[in-house]
């Protein structure tokens, strides 16, 4: 691959040849500066024989005054720790439990080993009503502050939540924000990373009919204080192959909308051109390219731009990046 930078410019004319990149297995887990945190998470143990229930006339009342973390204690599930919605359940003992465990313990409650039942905690499910609580996500940045059962809706929308690794070749499990996976990426899955707003990139593969274990690529580009994942590769569609490029912006959705980007592909004489505005990495992968939102080369076409016997498949995709902006001089790319 060689790399040729002039100012804001990133040209790079990169080979991917004919092997296919090893799909790294990551087990890593999200780091402890950028994972999730609750501000009242308990790490109180639960004791056998507590009664949840008369816990509860210790702080509700005309004049009582709990401490919030008391509270979520209540409400937090022994078995999954997790924050209990209604129904929440309770056996004859008064120990409580969510709905999604009493499945998964087999009707038994992992306190006592009592019988369930169907024993609504009705008097739990009340408190929980009276509850206001920040975003999980507030060391993250969220500063609101919800209803106890607007909470949880709350937290799968929020613009602070982390963003999951964009990384197409695996499963990777790895959460953080953008910063962390700008890291991550570079370190743990060795992606190329350049500055600029404008690239140059030639994909090379001797057997183009293959595409039962899809050649992917994936570059990340530093550009208006942004990164952004410039995405290659071929998959089926339908009963032929095809390939596809696609740009995928590292930031929520409302920040993708700020950017557009355009793919250009062609050879003797002919071109496809493809624009639109990146999608944020809120959507995963596979639901961008499912979507067939970017730019997609029939194989027939991509071998008449290769050129040759058209045995060997050889495309040069070029494309920029811009900012929407009213100021035109606002569009310059500046390396940061």
């Amino acid at each position: 691959m060689e790399s040729d930078t002039t100012g804001c410019v990133s040209s790079i004319d990169e080979i991917v040849e004919d092997h296919e990149i090893p799909h790294h297995n990551l087990l890593h887990h999200p780091h402890p500066r950028h994972a999730p945190h609750h501000q009242f998470s308990s790490s109180k143990p639960h004791h056998n024989g507590t009664n949840n229930v008369n816990s509860i006339s210790n702080i509700v009342g005309p004049t009582a005054i709990a401490p919030a973390a008391s509270v979520h204690e209540l409400l937090e599930c022994p078995v999954c720790t997790n924050s209990m919605y209604p129904p929440i359940h309770q056996c004859h003992n008064g120990h409580t439990l969510c709905s999604t465990c009493k499945i998964r313990v087999h009707n038994r409650c992992p306190t006592c080993r009592q019988e369930l039942g169907d024993i609504r905690c009705l008097a739990l499910e009340k408190v929980a009503e009276s509850l206001e609580l920040p975003c999980k996500y507030y060391k993250l940045g969220c500063p609101e502050i919800f209803p106890y059962y607007s909470k949880l809706k709350h937290e799968g929308i929020c613009i602070y939540r982390p963003y999951n690794c964009p990384y197409a070749g695996s499963e990777c499990s790895v959460v953080g924000d953008i910063p962390f996976l700008v890291a991550h990426l570079r370190d743990d899955h060795k992606v190329d990373m350049h500055t600029g707003c404008t690239f140059n990139h030639r994909y090379v593969k001797s057997n183009p009919r293959e595409v039962e274990n899809a050649t992917w690529m994936l570059t990340v580009f530093h550009c208006f204080g942004q990164y952004f994942c410039l995405h290659f590769e071929a998959f089926q569609l339908g009963m032929a192959p095809v390939y596809m490029a696609f740009i995928r912006f590292m930031g929520d959705e409302t920040e993708a909308r700020n950017y557009s980007y355009s793919l250009e592909v062609g050879a003797n004489g002919r071109k496809l051109i493809w624009e639109g505005a990146p999608r944020s990495i809120r959507d995963s992968h596979r639901k961008v390219r499912d979507s067939h939102d970017g730019l997609i080369i029939q194989r027939n076409m991509a071998l008449f731009f290769s050129g040759g016997d058209r045995k060997e498949l050889k495309l040069r995709v070029t494309g920029r990046i811009w900012k929407e902006q009213q100021n035109p001089d606002a569009n310059m790319c500046i390396p940061n």
